[in-house]
């Protein structure tokens, strides 16, 4: 039978989570978003596609508004898409033109393993990412002069750097910060921390920051880590930290870390261009991943939208 023809939309309930986060685990393109705690907790609804005995899945995030049901990109989710081993672009191609047709608006984001070349409606989007598996200066040697300098502001200041933090108090700076340019919620921020502290034991949560030598954290971000990719997930900054290098030093402090250890430092973006600067200044390199626009809205609807 012919790959293609055996791609089924599954509900959530009936779904085999087991099956389902062994398909992510052994993935090529496996993403901490695509495990079925990280859905649970930050998706308002999700179904799935799934080829075979989980042989490929593709989550379904979606919610429903005015009686139309749409799918949509969750609160701290990159990248989402189609996830398995030997992804051509007619597979990808084949799942989208799966998903249920009661779903009339699509506004998702793919992954960077997601060959979108015979997809309509879908366009690059960048991200950066970093190899962290050479030693340290290495690394280091690759580090435009502007980090170099906001690093070493950092440590001249007698700044702290510290792991395992209360994801409370990243939260607390991330979302003072975020209040005015986003659209994340109180129960987005809720979500997290639980999920968080549901993936911190089993090592594949980590709450990181920088204090000064009065304890005031300056600086701060959340890895998720699995499939030997650590995204930078979210980010809480004081303004204090701006000119005292922090979040350079941060940053550098996790690769200094991680360094000769099978990793990627993914940085979650950025089309834009200050933060795509920033992130290329630690020697990243720019990964592409497509995200997807589909609009099967009824033509007045589709022109009110």
């Amino acid at each position: 039978m012919d790959r293609h023809h055996t791609i089924r939309y599954i509900l959530r309930k009936d779904l085999d989570i087991q099956k389902w986060d062994r398909c992510i685990s052994a993935s090529t393109n496996g993403l901490p978003y695509a495990y079925a705690a990280h859905l649970d907790y930050m998706s308002k609804n999700w179904d799935a596609l799934v080829l075979n005995d989980y042989e490929a899945v593709m989550p379904l995030t979606y919610n429903k508004k005015y009686g139309i049901h749409y799918l949509y990109q969750p609160a701290f989710t990159a990248q989402l898409g189609v996830f398995g081993n030997n992804l051509s672009a007619t597979l990808i191609k084949a799942f989208v033109a799966a998903v249920p047709k009661k779903f009339r608006l699509i506004e998702i984001e793919l992954n960077q393993h997601n060959d979108a070349a015979e997809l309509t409606g879908a366009t690059l989007r960048n991200n950066y990412v970093l190899d962290l598996n050479k030693p340290y200066d290495t690394i280091t040697g690759l580090y435009r002069d502007n980090i170099k300098r906001n690093i070493k502001k950092a440590q001249q200041a007698n700044n702290r750097y510290a792991t395992n933090i209360a994801v409370e108090e990243v939260i607390a700076l991330s979302r003072s910060q975020m209040q005015s340019i986003s659209n994340l919620t109180e129960t987005d921020y809720d979500n997290f921390a639980k999920l968080f502290h549901q993936l911190q034991p089993q090592g594949k949560a980590l709450a990181c920051g920088v204090y000064t030598t009065a304890n005031q954290l300056i600086a701060s971000c959340v890895y998720f880590i699995t499939n030997n990719r650590a995204c930078y997930i979210m980010v809480g900054n004081h303004p204090n930290g701006r000119t005292a290098g922090a979040s350079h030093y941060l940053i550098d402090r996790f690769i200094h870390d991680h360094s000769n250890q099978h990793l990627l430092l993914d940085f979650e973006g950025s089309d834009i261009r200050n933060l795509a600067f920033f992130y290329g200044s630690f020697g990243a390199t720019l990964e592409t991943y497509p995200s997807l626009r589909i609009n099967r809205l009824p033509a007045l609807i589709r022109w009110l939208k």
